[in-house]
């Protein structure tokens, strides 16, 4: 055992000399969560909006007045006619139009499309916003968003850092440690200690594992502190949940250790088997439900789907161990078997 925990010193003090490792573990996760947190964001702030209007009853001007008041609209001008106004947005110095039909009484949006998922946002929220308290002849239809009612990004995209960002540290620093090993001849004089071939494997993943705990809980003081993510659910099962994904990433890279032959082969496979899908078909960007029937498939053995989906539910909807149950189940289920692979493996490459 006193070799064991002086293999796992000897690798640690190792990473730590390695001052690029240690800007790539602890670098990383500070610069994407600043990125995904402020800079690269879906909420919607600032929208341009042009009002038609040609004779403002109280009723219209009462909705242009709760459009301006709102943080996410700004009245950049009032004009005419729709086709001003929608000359305004191809020439980019409008984002919508808002015109009152004075014929019907009703309300049209002109919105710029050529994002749908922002014009979709930007319609939703200025209906909401110019929705009246009360109508004489309509009930008001309102709406209550659920676990996060400002519609910020950062409750959709931390999760999805974590998945992304625990897998690829991981997965791919432990595999491209034990190639460089491998790369360097000194893998044999290791195998050749006392102790057992199997344990100095482990020996090397340990501080992975500790590092990437380390990375956890400077991603939930970020998330909580810096971009106010609430972190509603359950510490203890999120530390838990995350130590299951860390070690299913963990097996993950040792498995891509006994393939690759390089430190190049090593990087290489780990870009390929994991961010592509981590980024594609995790549910990180894209609902996996509208995804076609195929890819929604193969995304099925993509772990950091269940990780992602899993972390969501506990940091942001605050439910119980329970209500991930499916998830856990499954993730365990993964770290199981690609433990089991990736050791026999190396039993059979060693004998």
């Amino acid at each position: 055992m006193k070799q064991f925990i002086s293999f796992v010193i000897k690798e640690a003090r190792h990473i730590l000399r390695d001052k690029r490792t240690m800007l790539i573990l602890f670098g990383m996760p500070v610069v994407l969560m600043l990125l995904f947190g402020f800079a690269i964001t879906t909420d919607v702030k600032n929208v341009r909006t042009v009002v038609v209007a040609a004779n403002n009853d109280y009723q219209s001007q009462q909705a242009i007045d709760r459009l301006a008041q709102s943080e996410y609209f700004v009245i950049t001008r009032t004009v005419g006619s729709p086709h001003e106004a929608e000359r305004l947005i191809r020439s980019q110095q409008a984002d919508m139009a808002v015109v009152f039909d004075e014929r019907h009484r009703g309300i049209q949006l002109i919105v710029d499309g050529s994002d749908p998922n922002m014009a979709q946002q930007w319609t939703a929220y200025a209906r909401q916003t110019m929705a009246p308290p009360q109508s004489s002849s309509l009930s008001p239809v309102t709406s209550h968003l659920l676990y996060n009612p400002q519609m910020r990004s950062a409750y959709n995209f931390v999760p999805a850092i974590m998945g992304m960002l625990l897998m690829l540290i991981c997965a791919m620093m432990t595999s491209i440690s034990i190639v460089r090993e491998k790369e360097r001849g000194t893998m044999e004089v290791l195998l050749v200690s006392p102790v057992r071939p199997l344990m100095v494997i482990i020996a090397k993943a340990v501080p992975y594992l500790l590092l990437a705990f380390a990375i956890l809980v400077t991603i939930l003081l970020m998330a909580r502190f810096v971009l106010g993510v609430p972190l509603a659910g359950s510490l203890f099962w999120i530390v838990i949940v995350s130590v299951i994904y860390i070690l299913l990433a963990l097996s993950l890279g040792l498995l891509i250790s006994n393939v690759a032959q390089t430190q190049l082969v090593a990087l290489l496979l780990s870009a390929m088997v994991l961010l592509m899908p981590v980024v594609m078909l995790s549910g990180m960007l894209f609902p996996v439900e509208s995804m076609p029937d195929v890819l929604q498939w193969i995304s099925a053995v993509v772990p950091p789907r269940y990780y992602i989906d899993a972390m969501r539910k506990l940091m942001i909807m605050g439910v119980g161990i329970g209500d991930v149950a499916r998830e856990v189940a499954v993730l365990s289920g993964m770290t199981v078997l690609l433990l089991a692979i990736a050791l026999k493996k190396f039993n059979v490459r060693l004998e």
